[in-house]
């Protein structure tokens, strides 16, 4: 089985080829900000982008044709659980309608129709930001009008638990994990039998990232937007984009601020350090979620690379259980996996809005 793979970013779209389980080939195409800003809408740059996928494969002399499915990542769509999901015209007028908000992402599922129509086989979505599995506990934020949400790095946290489980002799539906993915955005979730039970908001709750806050004290954060001083706009960026590592020290490489630290810098170590504090703190309360009943902590994503980061985690949480490291994010064999789920029958695709 061949499968197309397709992840679109805000200015580029890694592409993928696998044949089964192995990658073939896979490569970023960038977008200069410059042509990507000439569009009004997210969805606009569907054909731009396809041309530029189609001049990619016959660079690489890979037939589009030679595929058996065509698969992208999926969007800001409304809370669905984790899985495969078909992709169909239903569903691409509500990626190309944005109903969670525009993001690069929606493309995934809506370019990856187009290419599957020109050669008539499956396309699918795989795990979405928005998948929700949460139970009602969960949702309780202790103000009516502000109920918890899922979205998270549903797409690699997955993944990563399907290898874990395999790497166990088990399957993902008979264990209970927590996982950190650990990016520009830090999501901690516990997993309890094949389900994402609960899940910090990476974009406004739990540890602060290189460059996002997390959670924050609420009186001063109210205090602060009504100032007088920001604008709404001002504000979200500042927790968004400017908060965190980047807040503290002016940078969002968690490298240099490594370096720093090694070279003596007392701030360096202290914000590193409290990254690395508020993420064992998130682990260690999603383990009485599952009421101590962990079999393995995970460390993901981009920041795992670093042994100082993963070590001072483990240091803190290595007596709930054994802890992994998986560093990186493995996003697009997350993709092609889930589509040969799929295309071999060990699980049913599932429909959006069904």
């Amino acid at each position: 089985m061949k499968v197309l793979a397709i992840n679109p970013g805000s200015t580029s779209t890694k592409i993928a080829a696998y044949e089964n389980e192995a990658c073939l080939w896979s490569q970023s195409i960038d977008h200069p900000t410059i042509e990507i800003n000439a569009f009004a809408r997210v969805p606009d740059q569907c054909d731009y982008r396809i041309v530029q996928i189609l001049n990619l494969l016959d660079d690489k002399a890979t037939p589009l044709n030679s595929f058996d499915a065509v698969v992208g990542r999926g969007g800001m769509l409304k809370p669905l659980v984790g899985g495969t999901y078909l992709v169909d015209e239903s569903l691409v007028k509500t990626l190309r309608n944005a109903p969670g908000g525009e993001h690069a992402s929606n493309l995934g599922g809506i370019i990856a129709y187009y290419l599957g129509q020109r050669i008539n086989v499956p396309v699918y979505i795989v795990d979405p930001v928005s998948v929700d599995e949460m139970e009602p506990l969960a949702r309780l934020s202790g103000l009516s009008e502000l109920p918890r949400l899922s979205q998270s790095h549903a797409l690699n946290m997955k993944a990563v638990a399907r290898k874990v489980a395999r790497e166990m002799g088990k399957s993902y539906q008979t264990i209970n994990l927590i996982i950190a993915h650990l990016g520009g955005g830090i999501s901690v979730a516990p997993h309890r039998r094949g389900k994402m039970i609960d899940v910090n908001n990476a974009n406004n709750e739990g540890p602060y990232s290189v460059e996002r806050c997390g959670t924050l004290p609420s009186n001063q954060l109210v205090k602060l937007c009504y100032s007088g001083k920001y604008s709404q706009e001002q504000v979200l960026t500042k927790i968004l984009k400017e908060g965190g590592m980047f807040s503290y020290l002016g940078t969002k490489d968690a490298r240099m601020v490594e370096k720093r630290m090694n070279d003596g810098d007392p701030d360096a170590k202290l914000v590193l350090e409290g990254l690395c504090y508020q993420v064992a703190k998130e682990i260690g309360a999603m383990a009485t979620v599952l009421a101590g009943d962990v079999d393995q902590i995970v460390l993901t994503g981009g920041l795992a690379h670093s042994e100082f980061i993963t070590q001072e985690i483990i240091r803190r949480v290595s007596f709930i259980s054994p802890v992994v490291v998986l560093p990186g994010e493995e996003e697009m064999e997350a993709l092609a996996l889930g589509a040969l789920r799929v295309l071999r029958s060990e699980e049913k695709a599932l429909t959006y809005g069904a």
